[in-house]
């Protein structure tokens, strides 16, 4: 079975040894402290940029390809004069780790959003003369988010090119009451942030004037598919009553119609054949992938998981590589 997973996360040495120089924009110290941690030499440093080593493991877990990604946040949490030139930079070496390796790599593009302009040209860049499958976005950018005016340029770019969209998380924006307890990352800030991401886009009518976008969205949905019918249901009702929900635009699908039109999951991080289900029920079958979210999840458990869980073989064989290959436009 040939298999492709599309959430792995790299840096390069050049990257790490800039940015970690860098000051931060206010709001994304506490972030960046503990990002700066893991990307230490104590840390996951030598599993995001031992491209050696990541090969020698996909071969022995017989994993045919990685989509590559850069370590989150990415370039998001840098003023937009470091950032654009920064996220260049990245996307030069990425390309390069692709074209050296074309049958087992694939690459998103990492993009400013603090300079919407530069984004898009970076996103023409990058699936044009860079030969990448899409981009990166880590979920908001100094508090704001891709559904807001001023990132029409970006959206528009990636629509025109046909770049999807990987939407990944952060820490949300709001961290003041996710500081405690571990609750800024995976645990559970992470998914909240992206999740709220997602929903802004969908309810703000972004899908009706970008009815061509395809949004990525990693740990099967980032909770949305459990909440859809309650979503429509609510939604359904604030519209038709006035003054039940805050002022909102007036959308040609139900948030559900916009899930399964707009929108692919991954696997990442979730090895849940219950969730699994739900997702493929949620989206169609045709739009999930598998993602490891290498390094910071075990791609030994994430394949058995793709080898065993209970699928038909041509849910498997989409869940596997199809799906991505359509998505991401790889041959």
């Amino acid at each position: 079975m040939r298999i492709v997973a599309v959430e792995e996360h790299i840096a390069t040495e050049a990257f790490l040894n800039v940015a970690h120089g860098l000051d931060v924009l206010p709001g994304d110290e506490t972030e960046m402290a503990l990002m700066r941690t893991v990307e230490s030499p104590s840390g996951l440093r030598a599993r995001l940029t031992g491209l050696d080593a990541r090969l020698r493991e996909m071969d022995a877990l017989g994993q045919d390809m990685a989509v590559l990604s850069l370590n989150p946040p990415g370039v998001q949490p840098y003023p937009a004069a470091d950032a654009v030139p920064l996220a260049r930079e990245f996307n030069d070496a990425l390309s390069a780790i692709v074209r050296r390796h074309p049958d087992r790599f694939g690459g998103l593009a990492t993009v400013a959003p603090q300079d919407p302009a530069a984004a898009a040209a970076e996103i023409e860049r990058a699936m044009g003369p860079l030969g990448l499958n899409g981009i990166m976005i880590n979920s908001h950018t100094g508090g704001r988010y891709l559904d807001e005016p001023e990132f029409a340029p970006l959206l528009e770019a990636a629509e025109a090119h046909r770049a999807p969209v990987y939407l990944h998380p952060r820490a949300p924006s709001m961290i003041a009451a996710y500081r405690d307890y571990g609750m800024p990352g995976a645990i559970w800030g992470y998914q909240a942030e992206a999740g709220l991401h997602a929903m802004r886009l969908i309810l703000s009518g972004t899908f009706d004037r970008h009815p061509g976008l395809t949004v990525v969205l990693g740990h099967l949905g980032e909770g949305i598919p459990y909440w859809l019918r309650r979503i429509d249901n609510r939604h359904a009702f604030a519209t038709r009553i006035a003054g039940a929900a805050t002022s909102m635009p007036r959308l040609s699908l139900t948030p559900s119609e916009y899930v399964r039109r707009n929108f692919a999951l991954t696997t990442s991080g979730i090895d849940d054949p219950d969730v699994l289900g739900l997702a493929l029920r949620a989206v169609g079958e045709d739009n999930v992938m598998f993602a490891i979210d290498s390094p910071y999840e075990d791609p030994a458990a994430a394949v058995a998981f793709l080898r065993e869980t209970p699928l038909t073989e041509e849910q498997r064989t989409a869940l596997a590589h199809r799906t991505a290959e359509r998505v991401f436009g790889i041959g």
